[in-house]
């Protein structure tokens, strides 16, 4: 969908047919956040709020939808919805993804054409439900914890970023809470390496970043062991003077599994490990390093990042007891609509 450069065309279409969006991980940005027909990101593989949107629909149009970001078993679990598929290939289909019709050709001619030969309805159920995304989205505004919160880090840094800078999300847990949680504007924005993933590619994802736009500022959100798998970059990024700004939520362990394996086994097992002082090692390439101490200091410390104009590391401690707590709050979630 992104690749096609189709987003303009998809935001005429769902307007004319007042038809309401959920994104993958990877389309994030495809529809503005602040659309009012936008209901965010699905991929988090348990029963968030825009599931519910799912759930209540009898039509489903999948616009340049892989199956390998978010397999239709986990929004389709019964396979009793209408599918439309729109892309520029054919659709790969399964049991839980059978379509009433597939449109292949030039995604934004194709959404042009239909759109203007549908019938818009007339009156989308989305209101109530997006209304208590944007809720969960603000709960964590003036949260003062320490360690941070996933969820006042990112609405922080939505606060530092503007709407067409630069994230570059490495894989961990932090990418499930990216993906959750970061309002995007517009395509590329948000770039969330996703179906096949690997860890690390967050420090080079953001130098290349920076090179293909270096008017806008960049960041990359990774955490320790992610970080640490490919630090070395920052002498790259330092000897090509490519200035970007490295946010590591820091917990020593790998966070992503932990969760997983909570989730699966209600225990953890080989996860933890040592961590260097990253100020120091930022420090020792010739780049700059920010320790966070407390809640309030986040935003005003990305600001300064910034304005630096080098690489810059900035430590962030974060509090991943968050996780469970999101996975036993969406487990017992009554949907809205």
């Amino acid at each position: 969908m992104i690749r096609a450069a189709a987003s303009p065309a998809l935001v005429a279409f769902v307007e004319t047919l007042q038809i309401p969006v959920a994104q993958t991980f990877m389309a994030k940005g495809v529809i503005p956040f602040s659309h009012p027909l936008s209901l965010g990101t699905v991929g988090l593989q348990a029963n968030d709020y825009v599931a519910c949107g799912f759930a209540r629909a009898d039509l489903v149009i999948c616009i340049g939808f892989d199956m390998v970001e978010y397999h239709p078993h986990l929004w389709h679990p019964n396979a009793d919805k209408q599918l439309i598929h729109i892309d520029q290939s054919a659709a790969e289909v399964d049991a839980h993804y059978i379509l009433e019709a597939g449109v292949i050709g030039d995604i934004g001619e194709s959404l042009q054409r239909i759109g203007a030969l549908a019938t818009p309805q007339t009156s989308p159920q989305s209101g109530t439900l997006r209304q208590m995304i944007i809720n969960e989205l603000d709960a964590f505004a003036d949260d003062e914890s320490f360690p941070l919160k996933p969820q006042r880090i990112l609405y922080d840094t939505r606060q530092a970023l503007d709407a067409d800078d630069v994230l570059i999300s490495d894989v961990g847990a932090h990418k499930m809470w990216v993906a959750r949680l970061f309002r995007t504007e517009r395509p590329n924005r948000c770039i969330i390496s996703n179906g096949f993933a690997s860890m690390g590619i967050g420090v080079p994802g953001a130098i290349a970043a920076k090179m293909v736009h270096p008017d806008k500022r960049v960041l990359t959100i990774t955490g320790d062991a992610g970080f640490m798998m490919n630090s070395q970059e920052i002498e790259t990024a330092l000897r090509h003077q490519i200035a970007i700004v490295i946010m590591i939520w820091h917990d020593n362990e790998y966070g992503l599994l932990k969760w997983h394996q909570q989730r699966h086994f209600g225990r953890t097992g080989h996860i933890s490990f040592n961590n260097p002082d990253f100020v120091k090692y930022a420090e020792s390439f010739g780049a700059k390093g920010y320790r966070e101490e407390s809640a309030e200091t986040l935003l005003p410390t990305l600001q300064q990042a910034f304005a630096d104009d080098t690489l810059v590391v900035v430590d962030v401690p974060v509090d991943y007891s968050e996780n469970m707590k999101l996975t036993e709050k969406l487990g017992q979630l009554v949907c809205p609509i």
